[in-house]
């Protein structure tokens, strides 16, 4: 387990806390329609950090190409109808460039600094010229007026219980799913990033904000800086 990361309940359960079982029981909600509306269609999309296909399988409905990426072999198992890939994403070097590159999972907003330049440059080596790198940021009021919670329509209970500050910047942040027959929690680190701070670390690798996608500014499309 990686340090200040851990999770509980049925099943296996990643380096970074994720639970294997949970991650499966998640519905994809809006992203697929996020992502399509805003790529070509048909496009060929790389998902860095896939985990379950939650969200690939839906692509892939929808008519989209998808290489999925993941360092865990217990999510790839459940990843069908697409090219998969067990790596580091930070190390991740295929020699292909892609339509979209797709980090998601609030992954850019690793607590080490130096994984989220490794991140963004992953993305930056596989885009195409003309291509769009797609990010999901935490939501601004994501490490404020806790605890939260919200009750999904298929019957769980997700809730952000806590998020306390651990030094440098970075939160330590206990999530907690709770369903009809089965209870998770993940705790992990996150290092908050203002929108300037995300756009300053968007530009070091090479990026810029094309636009946001979604009025909370949680989907961003980035473009490889001219």
């Amino acid at each position: 387990m990686r340090p200040g990361h851990q999770g509980t309940g049925p099943g296996a359960i990643t380096p970074d806390g994720c639970a294997v079982e949970l991650y499966a029981r998640l519905p994809a909600g809006t992203e697929p329609d996020i992502i399509a509306a805003a790529v070509p269609p048909g496009a060929h999309i790389l998902e860095l950090g896939c985990g379950v296909g939650r969200v690939t399988h839906p692509l892939l409905e929808r008519g989209f190409t998808v290489t999925a990426v993941d360092e865990s072999p217990e999510m790839l198992e459940r990843v069908r109808g697409a090219r998969t890939i067990c790596a580091p994403i930070e190390d991740l070097d295929l020699g292909e460039r892609f339509d979209v590159v797709m980090l998601a999972s609030f992954l850019v907003h690793t607590a080490d600094a130096e994984v989220r330049r490794g991140l963004l440059r992953a993305c930056v080596r596989h885009v195409a010229e003309d291509g769009c790198v797609l990010i999901q940021r935490e939501g601004e009021d994501y490490h404020r007026d806790l605890p939260r919670e919200r009750v999904d329509p298929s019957g769980f209970t997700v809730r952000i219980a806590s998020s306390e500050p651990v030094g440098d910047g970075v939160h330590s942040v206990r999530a907690e799913y709770e369903f009809p027959d089965a209870v998770w929690t993940q705790t992990f680190r996150a290092r908050p990033l203002t929108r300037e701070q995300f756009e300053t670390a968007l530009a070091e690798a090479g990026l810029r904000v094309d636009r946001y996608l979604t009025e909370d500014r949680i989907w961003v499309r980035a473009v490889p800086a001219a």
